[in-house]
């Protein structure tokens, strides 16, 4: 487990040293459409190579480029879901990972919060991955869409950065000790599971 935590950190610092901002842009890109890569393993781990100089880049040009990246991946989603409409989506979305019961809780929770739920979307697991398809059912006025979920996007990003920093500051966990990644994961994994029960699960409970 050890090596392969160290390969899979190798393997990505290789990568953002010649891929950079776009790679993040991709990536974070996929993070926001249906493809199940965590943002948190993304812009941290970039973060950290470059508050140790390890990477020529800069926090807020990671923050940019993950903020671009959610953005385009998000708005795939939005005109994918307002192009095929409900039907569609509904009868096919679970061969790409939807399942009608996420478009139904995405829907109660656009429905329940409105346009700042498409800002607030960006900060909860699950949610923020599907929250573009009942704004495009429900053909949200696009550019009100793009505001809010650039807006918190943003403001995920720039915590992931300030995450990333702070993890990069614990040696043992950098050195792939795998009770410290541990630990963190199980730290992130509460965390983000509290969030999405008090936040997003018993808010999109059926009535």
């Amino acid at each position: 487990m050890h090596d392969w935590f160290i390969h899979l950190r190798d393997w990505y610092v290789a990568s953002l040293q010649t891929g950079g901002y776009p790679l993040i842009v991709l990536l974070m890109a996929m993070e926001s459409s249906i493809i199940p890569l965590p943002s948190e393993f993304v812009i941290p781990p970039a973060a950290h190579l470059v508050a140790t100089g390890q990477l020529q880049m800069s926090l807020t040009g990671i923050t940019i480029a993950g903020t671009v990246g959610s953005w385009i991946g998000a708005t795939c989603m939005y005109w994918a879901a307002r192009l095929a409409g409900r039907p569609l989506i509904m009868r096919y979305g679970r061969y790409v990972l939807i399942s009608p019961e996420k478009v139904e809780m995405a829907e109660r929770w656009s429905n329940r919060h409105g346009a700042f739920g498409i800002f607030f979307s960006r900060l909860l697991p699950v949610v923020r991955h599907l929250i573009g398809l009942p704004a495009g059912l429900i053909r949200m006025n696009f550019k009100t869409y793009s505001i809010f979920t650039l807006l918190g996007s943003g403001l995920w990003s720039a915590v992931l950065c300030w995450i990333g920093v702070k993890a990069g500051q614990d040696e043992k966990l950098m050195s792939g000790d795998m009770h410290r990644v541990a630990l963190w994961a199980f730290g992130a994994m509460v965390v983000l599971g509290g969030i999405y029960y008090f936040f997003v699960h018993r808010s999109s409970r059926k009535p």
